[in-house]
């Protein structure tokens, strides 16, 4: 059973050098659940996980997370509040080691210091928190990035690409761990990704954004069978047995 909406975007319309990038989009993350927010590229799921963030201004709409409107509030007061963030762009500190990201991510995200151990074991970094980030493979660099999130304790999980870069078995690791947080911590996870299968069996429900629309939200058998879905977005494409 779906819990309680964490993160929702309300009519979010975003206009850039006249052009609509968002057309009112709906979308409602709940606690406990990963939502997948899929499209072909240029459809807007980076323009729309920035304006769930704060990271990207609404033209129109609005953005509540854990009940407040927080549609004017900045990305960092999110981030206190428990919105975490995995951005598409790399964004680890590549001279500083895993426990110097880890710890700065936490006193900016929390205004505090504290224990960064348990969010490195549960990403399998716990052997690398004194090598630097630099030093790191892609995968780990990206496993890092989410442990940074995990570190803040978040309600809500916001992750653009967490596939990229990473090979099919980081993928299936990392993969098991947005499940786990769904499951497990209660946190609302919302994604996007173009590693379609991997995305598929890590969302409980679905959404397909089409030229700055949801144009449909479904379970993943559902949405992946839809003939929107084949026609506009996967074409021939089917899923490993």
């Amino acid at each position: 059973m779906s819990g309680a909406v964490i993160l929702e975007g309300r009519a979010v319309r975003v206009v850039r050098g006249g052009k609509t990038i968002l057309r009112d989009v709906d979308v409602r993350a709940r606690a406990g659940e990963v939502l997948g927010v899929l499209g072909p590229s240029g459809a807007g799921k980076s323009t729309l996980f920035g304006a769930l963030v704060g990271e990207v201004r609404l033209d129109a709409g609005s953005v509540y997370f854990a009940n407040d409107d927080v549609t004017r509030t900045p990305l960092w007061m999110r981030a206190r509040a428990g919105l975490g963030y995995v951005p598409q762009t790399p964004s680890v500190l590549l001279d500083l080691t895993v426990r110097e990201n880890l710890a700065t991510y936490q006193r900016v995200a929390l205004g505090r210091g504290g224990d960064v151990g348990a969010a490195a074991a549960r990403v399998a970094l716990e052997d690398k928190l004194d090598v630097r980030a630099g030093n790191l493979g892609g995968g780990e660099r990206r496993r890092l990035e989410l442990a940074r999130a995990i570190t803040a304790g978040p309600k809500a999980l916001v992750c653009d690409e967490p596939f990229a870069g990473v090979d099919p078995a980081g993928a299936e690791r990392l993969g098991q761990l947005l499940r786990s947080l769904a499951k497990d911590d209660g946190v609302a996870v919302v994604l996007a990704d173009h590693h379609v299968a991997e995305a598929l069996r890590v969302c409980d429900v679905a959404s397909l954004l089409l030229d700055g629309a949801i144009a449909l939200t479904e379970p993943p058998g559902a949405f992946e069978a839809h003939e929107l879905v084949r026609g506009r977005y996967l074409g021939t494409w089917s899923p490993a047995p």
